[in-house]
């Protein structure tokens, strides 16, 4: 299949590691030229120089802090005046940051709306009158299940979560007229580096594949395993693409089919 990525200008938020990381290797693969921003200089550099290792075509990596919106608009400024245009914004920045209603500070509420929430509105905010001008767009807003059907102990991620889907659905009616699709991936268990501490402290004499079923079993997830981010990035990567130009709207689940919502 054609994605119609090739020339295309991404930008991927949270693009150092993880899921983040994937969807920017996936699409400078797909020939996308591709931004990726990140807090730490250090992890950016880092994930730009393995993608050139790999692909053998350069990626721009911008330190911005995407909960700032001066940061945002810097790193749209960057990103246009590198490459003329902004076809794709894939809205990825975010933490996993939860407990209990009675346990959670003024200040950690504040802090995951503004990196999760306002971070997505900050760059979109940034991008849109660019993607106007080239004649459209396409946004991916990564998000959580959570988000659609929350547990005990998971504030404040699951409201900032859910409050990212209803952002999504709003700006596609907002921005349908101006050619921009507006998306989200609502996130499941998938392998990540604070997963793999966490497998690394409980069952540190356990391979990978084995710790990945039991968590499965312990969740459950009806697919049997933990995800892999290359997974997740094949669908955020397909959305964003010319593959999916009538899908608008829509929160895709990638969960291994563990979320009771659909």
């Amino acid at each position: 299949m054609n994605l119609g990525l090739l020339g295309k200008t991404a930008i991927v938020t949270g693009g150092s590691r993880g899921i983040g990381f994937a969807v920017a290797l996936q699409l400078v693969i797909e020939g996308a030229n591709v931004v990726i921003c990140g807090r730490h200089e250090d992890a950016l550099k880092d994930a730009a120089n393995k993608i050139e290792k790999e692909t053998q075509q350069r990626v721009l990596a911008i330190v911005a802090d995407v909960s700032s919106k001066a940061d945002c608009e810097k790193l749209i400024k960057s990103t246009v005046a590198k490459h003329n245009r902004i076809d794709i914004l894939i809205n990825n920045a975010g933490m996993s940051s939860t407990n209990s209603f009675m346990d959670i500070s003024t200040r950690q509420w504040t802090e995951d709306l503004d990196l999760k929430l306002f971070g997505a509105i900050n760059c979109s905010e940034a991008a849109v009158p660019h993607m106007e001008a080239t004649g459209g767009g396409s946004i991916v807003n990564v998000t959580a299940i959570s988000g659609k059907s929350s547990t005990a102990g998971t504030m404040p991620t699951s409201v900032s979560r859910a409050a990212g889907i209803a952002l999504t659905n709003t700006m596609s009616k907002d921005l349908g007229p101006l050619s921009i699709r507006v998306n989200a991936v609502c996130i499941g268990l998938i392998r990540s580096t604070q997963i793999e501490r966490k497998w690394k402290k409980e069952q540190a004499l356990m391979e990978w594949e084995d710790y990945s079923l039991l968590a499965a079993e312990q969740i459950p997830i009806p697919l049997g395993r933990i995800g892999e981010a290359s997974e997740a990035a094949n669908a955020i990567v397909f959305l964003a693409s010319e593959a999916a130009s009538y899908i608008s709207g829509t929160a895709l689940n990638i969960d291994g089919g563990t979320s009771p919502v659909v």
